[in-house]
């Protein structure tokens, strides 16, 4: 299930959510021309390391940032081509209605807010893991948690694959959402059992996601109702 595009105009350019997009991608085309050894390096030293986290511990190579820091320069690494791919075309999807709904300013910090979240409830759950936590997925998981609240309504153009069977629909937003939390739910119910393993951040979408709920519940939905109403 992969979104083609909203059918929800939004009334200003995304500017932040452009300028996201390019450092990630800025950042990703260093990363690429690095050679392999030191580009192990370069993500250590900036992604998030849940057993730094949890034990406030700089496990070599140093953090520039500290590990604390990390909590936001991981937000801008990625591991390979289809994870910045997907990354991005969600942020794009996605991120202009709430930057146009939230503004700039409040849209940037909420982002990072979201991120910053996501990370440490990955590292909440495996506190003593060393894999380095990388990728937007965890802030654009709170975007997504944002868009559901501010606009279930809107419609998501979606490509789906079933077996060999490629079709294009239209979903709404609630709905489209609703299902993609259902998959990070149930993977990361599966992924419990795999503690040590790499792979998919699962707790850092759903940390990321309720963080989203939650902060457009709380705080932006009133004015998304008012301005629906004038």
């Amino acid at each position: 299930m992969i979104p083609i595009k909203d059918l929800n105009p939004s009334r200003s350019i995304p500017v932040v959510t452009i300028l996201i997009i390019f450092a990630c991608i800025l950042v990703f085309t260093y990363e690429m021309i690095l050679p392999p050894d030191y580009r192990e390096i370069f993500i250590r030293m900036f992604a998030v390391i849940p057993y730094e986290i949890m034990t406030g511990t700089d496990i070599p190579p140093p953090d520039p940032l500290t590990p604390y820091g990390n909590l936001v320069s991981y937000q801008y690494l990625h591991g390979g081509l289809l994870h910045i791919f997907g990354n991005m075309l969600f942020l794009w999807i996605f991120g202009d209605n709430v930057e146009d709904r939230l503004g700039k300013v409040k849209y940037f910090l909420f982002y990072t807010f979201c991120g910053v979240v996501a990370a440490l409830v990955q590292s909440i759950v495996y506190p003593v893991s060393q894999i380095p936590l990388i990728g937007a997925s965890g802030a654009i998981s709170g975007v997504l948690g944002a868009y559901a609240v501010l606009f279930p309504r809107a419609q998501i153009v979606t490509l789906i694959f079933i077996f060999f069977f490629v079709d294009i629909i239209i979903l709404p937003a609630l709905l489209w959402i609703a299902i993609w939390f259902f998959i990070q739910f149930f993977s990361a119910l599966i992924s419990v059992t795999h503690l040590s393993m790499g792979g998919v951040a699962w707790y850092a979408h759903i940390g990321g996601f309720l963080t989203g709920v939650l902060i457009a519940k709380l705080f932006f939905r009133n004015t998304a109702e008012e301005r629906e109403l004038t």
